[in-house]
Order: structure tokens, then sequence, then C-alpha cells
């Protein structure tokens, strides 16, 4: 594993040799901070150095990065956007076969660029064409059609409009229906991942099958309608961090990397920016790691959020296969 040169781990994917920072600064911000707040936060991280940006068609945060991205060019704070990893998401709405690859054309033409690092299907579920309702109506549900849908995420990656291609919130049975259709097979697997949701079924399929899991929440999404305080406020690990003189979100962040999963964090402050970044130069000893590996586990956004009034799925098992 390498790293860039701000010290950041690479993961280096199998398929393609592309290389990807295993630790990315998310810009999904509810409620929203509007587009100016979103570009300089992003221009701040990557300056502490910060080189992989995670958006979705979804978060309304593509243009303002994009700006960031040629901002930091114009100053000098990259020298190519070579340097950066970017990574965006099909929503439900485009999630049709005849519309993805114009999808994404059109979050490149927000991102002011010619190519991504990475694309990735947001959720396995679609919805009537051209919707980009939130939350989605239930009139308006479409199962996927995986067969369509995949083929034309591949042919994102022949155009060379994206370098690899992955999914989002995907259960180990979708997972593998995505396996049984692809020609080139899915580099990456986003979902909810923390200490208090530590997805052990999951994170053994994907290693068996050579596809790299990421976490989002991984401090619980703490200040948003659907998630909670429950890593930070964990005394487990609270106590943890006292002993080795971090934070509990330190700790967590740590845990999901020791596990060999990279990591979507996500602040605008730059105090906890910075301490993000601290988490490569020391390490959870076994005991730590039992404490954490017996903690009771339950699920955040997409047990709740996705479950409720706000959320576009009418229930869990739309996404996960009753896989709880």
């Amino acid at each position: 594993m390498g790293s860039t040169s701000f010290g950041i781990p690479e993961h280096r994917f199998g398929s393609n040799g592309e290389k990807m920072p295993v630790l990315g600064f998310g810009t999904a911000v509810f409620p929203p901070v509007g587009a100016e707040a979103t570009k300089m936060a992003i221009l701040q991280s990557i300056k502490l150095g910060y080189r992989h940006f995670d958006t979705a068609a979804k978060y309304g945060s593509e243009q303002p990065l994009g700006e960031a991205i040629q901002e930091a060019l114009s100053i000098g704070l990259i020298q190519s956007r070579d340097e950066l990893f970017i990574t965006t998401k099909l929503w439900c709405g485009d999630a049709h076969g005849d519309l993805v690859v114009p999808a994404l054309k059109r979050s490149l033409q927000n991102l002011k660029l010619e190519y991504l690092d990475l694309f990735l299907i947001h959720w396995p579920v679609s919805c009537k064409p051209g919707t980009y309702e939130f939350p989605i109506k239930e009139e308006n549900f479409l199962p996927m059609d995986f067969n369509s849908v995949w083929a034309a995420m591949e042919e994102c990656q022949r155009l060379n409009l994206t370098k690899s291609i992955g999914v989002s919130n995907f259960s180990c049975k979708k997972l593998t229906d995505i396996l049984a259709i692809a020609n080139i097979p899915p580099a990456v697997n986003q979902v909810e991942m923390n200490p208090m949701w530590q997805q052990k079924k999951l994170r053994e399929f994907c290693r068996a099958n050579g596809i790299f899991l990421t976490a989002y929440s991984p401090l619980g999404a703490n200040g948003t309608f659907w998630g909670s305080d429950r890593v930070l406020e964990c005394e487990v690990l609270k106590e943890i961090a006292k002993a080795k003189g971090k934070t509990a979100a330190q700790v967590s962040l740590r845990w999901i990397y020791e596990q060999g999963v990279g990591v979507i964090v996500k602040s605008f402050n730059g105090e906890r920016m910075k301490q993000n970044l601290g988490i490569f130069d020391w390490s959870l000893d076994e005991d730590e790691l039992k404490k954490i590996d017996e903690l009771p586990q339950s699920r955040g956004v997409t047990g709740v959020a996705y479950t409720s009034k706000y959320g576009p799925f009418r229930k869990v098992e739309d996404i996960w296969d009753g896989e709880m």
C-alpha cells in the first residue's frame, strides 16, 4: 500500500492498478450550508492534505467541488487535477440503462472535469426516469434493471469517462446479482459502517470478492436528522481515546482503517479536519480491538432515515434484502 505525499495510505485496485487514498473528504451536508461555504471548506481541506473527494449528483456539491478544484489549481495548491481522486454517484432517477452515460456527463460538466476516478450507483433501486425529488414518492419507485444499468456503468469506464466503477449501499445479495452479470466487477462498495455498525458479513464478502469497502457515517452521522451521538458518546471508545491521548472520533476512524476499509470523513470544521487526518501514525492494541468488536450493534442511516418519512425507501429490505 502506497501513500499520498501527505502520508494518507492508498489502496490499489487489483483490476486496473488505480490508487485511491483510503481517507476521503465527504461533501454531503444536511442541512446544506451553501455553495460558497462548501467550496471554502474543500479548499481548506486541500491545504491540509486531503486528496480524495466524495460527492454525488443528489448532494448539490458537485459544482462547488468543481469550483474549488479550479481555484486550487489557479493558486497552486495542486499542480494537476491528476493529484486528486474524485468520486460521484448516480441518482435513482438516472438509474436506467439509457440515462447512465448522460448523467455522468452532466456530473462531469458540474465538476468541470474530463473524467472521474470513481463512479458509484448511489442506491440499489430506481425511480421514474428524470425524477430527482427527495424524498421519493411511493408511486415513483421502480425496481432496478441491474443488467442494463451495470452494462451502462461499464460503458462509462470503456469511454474513459471514469477510471473505475462501483456501488453504494449494496447488500451481499445485490452484490452477488451484480457479480453474476459483470464484465467489469465493482471496485468499491460504499456503505454505512462504524464501531456501532460493523458490517462483519459484508466486509468478509467484499474481501473475498475483491471489492474494496468504504465507510460513510464513520462517526454515526451526528448532527443529521437520521444520525445520533452513539459513536462519539460510546464509553468504550471514550475510554480507549483517553488512554491513548486521542479523541473518540479518531479511535473510530482508526478502527475502520485497521479493518482494511476506506473511510469518508465529513467535517467543515478546520480543527476536526486536522484531527481526522491524524489516524495513521498509531494503532489499537489487541485488547482495544476486542473491546470494540464486542460493542452492541445497531444500524443508523439505512435503518432509520430510510424507513422514515424522510427517506427514499419504503422499508429497509428494499436495500438490504433482510440482511440486518
